[in-house]
């Protein structure tokens, strides 16, 4: 019956069954099918959230197929169910095909895996587009050179970052301030400046700054002078009343501004200070909006990619248009590429009200998405099928594996392993050369082991948007040695 998918014709009429959370995606998939096959469709969104729940029985009371349609595809989950509903496998389904005069076809459990089922290849997700600016803060700037200063706002952009905020610093005004913003100006940067100080701003926005954060009671006297943007907060993180006043002032004075309602660490009032978010932006739901995530990530003994992501997904949700971060602390020093990557990621299942699962592997850093084992006897079977010396390496099912022909030793510990390869009598090619590539590639295959990554002799292991290729110079240099996989052989 299925096999009707992989010769869709201009004729065919396909409608797309599927539940309230996958609608936008299937609708998005089924548009670029059918303009790829020239069929016609429909989506049929019955009411219940997730597609995964259907039974047939709940599909005999509330599908409702177009006289129009030649095909009915069904989630894939009804897969599973056939049997619990029906002793007759394709009973329920007939009696469909019956009742719709459709043909009755049960698709993948993925509706993004819709253009694989139809026999083509997967389209990957356009992440090209994102809402929020990324303001990287270099903190402390006063204290580097502007050479200095300069050479990491360029790695930030580079990474991602939108725009370079200088931090200053609080308790000695810096004199030279502008020469800082010129430098970056030159260069064709955006440049904020973060200071209370009124004279630091006065200076930086006059040589080219085009935001100040930030403005409260303290110092929004001053801005009106700037002739910029500013970004507007509370007196203190919960004194609603002092943004309402400092706001107020803003637009009797015209002065553009965007709100920060101040993200507090855990510890300090996390969940509360989402919550001031919310408010603020339900009290002006058409300002500019901006939330400084490093109290978070800078704060918490935490990898930050994880973090970045949720951040940035309540920014998403709340349509806060930029975030403020900084990476100083080491577990956080690549924050601006994963706030580059997350904000891709959040805008694209957001805007099409899809779970970010299966849409890129970035920042997947610590473990792998998924894991491919090997058949457990393949590695005999590989030992009695090859005819060289060269030895193999894989790592699952926490063994270590080293083949050969005629060779299959396994062990949890690479110098036993070793040890034991040594033992024999033909190990008299393991020169120190090769005794150096066989411990870094098992040191890596032990580390997959621990963190749950797949390990492929010669490759890099896989740490998302932290990898860096291997440059395989060992098997440019001499073949005498050459290792290889199953695949290659």
């Amino acid at each position: 019956m299925n096999d009707a998918r992989r010769d869709p014709k201009p004729d065919h009429h396909y409608h797309f069954v599927t539940g309230k959370l996958a609608a936008e995606a299937l609708r998005d998939i089924a548009s670029q099918l059918a303009d790829r096959y020239g069929f016609s469709y429909t989506v049929g969104v019955l009411p219940i959230t997730v597609a995964a729940l259907m039974t047939p029985k709940f599909l005999r009371r509330h599908l409702d197929v177009p006289d129009t349609a030649t095909h009915v595809v069904l989630p894939g989950f009804l897969r599973q169910q056939r049997h619990a509903d029906d002793q007759q496998e394709s009973a329920w389904l007939d009696d469909l095909s019956r009742q719709s005069g459709a043909t009755i076809l049960i698709g993948p459990t993925d509706c993004r895996e819709l253009p694989e089922w139809f026999g083509g290849t997967r389209v990957p997700p356009d992440l090209s587009t994102f809402d929020i600016e990324i303001i990287a803060e270099i903190n402390h700037v006063p204290r580097r050179s502007v050479d200095e200063f300069v050479r990491q706002a360029n790695r930030l952009v580079g990474d991602g970052a939108d725009r370079i905020d200088i931090g200053c610093d609080p308790s000695n005004t810096c004199s030279r301030i502008a020469d800082y913003v010129v430098a970056a100006k030159d260069l064709g940067l955006k440049i904020s400046i973060d200071t209370f100080d009124v004279g630091e701003a006065a200076a930086a926005t006059a040589a080219g700054a085009d935001l100040v954060l930030s403005v409260n009671a303290s110092n929004r006297h001053a801005c009106p002078d700037w002739g910029c943007e500013v970004v507007a907060i509370p007196d203190t993180p919960d004194d609603s009343a002092g943004l309402d006043r400092t706001v107020a002032y803003l637009n009797d004075h015209g002065v553009a501004f965007r709100l920060d309602a101040i993200l507090e660490p855990i510890g300090s009032g996390l969940f509360a200070s989402l919550q001031r978010y919310a408010r603020v932006r339900a009290a002006y739901p058409d300002a500019p909006m901006m939330m400084g995530i490093g109290n978070v990530t800078e704060l918490t003994d935490v990898d930050s990619a994880g973090l970045n992501f949720l951040l940035l997904a309540i920014c998403q949700e709340l349509r806060i248009e930029s975030v403020l971060t900084t990476q100083v602390i080491n577990w956080a020093r690549s924050s601006v590429r994963e706030c580059d990557v997350a904000r891709r990621l959040v805008r694209h299942a957001i805007t099409r009200r899809i779970p970010p699962k299966r849409l890129s592997d970035d920042l997947v850093m610590l473990r792998d998405a998924k894991l491919r084992p090997y058949p457990a006897d393949m590695f005999d079977q590989l030992s009695e099928t090859i005819r060289d010396n060269n030895y193999r390496l894989f790592a699952q099912d926490q063994t270590l594996h080293l083949v050969s022909a005629g060779l299959h030793l396994s062990d949890d510990d690479p110098f036993r392993l070793f040890e034991a390869l040594l033992a024999r009598p033909q190990s008299d090619n393991v020169d120190a050369s090769h005794a150096f590539y066989l411990g870094y590639e098992l040191a890596k295959a032990t580390l997959a082991l621990q963190l749950g990554k797949q390990y492929e002799q010669d490759r890099a292991l896989d740490w998302g948007i932290l990898t860096v290729a291997e440059d395989l110079h060992r098997i440019a240099r001499t073949s005498r040695h050459r290792p290889g996989n199953p695949a290659a052989e």
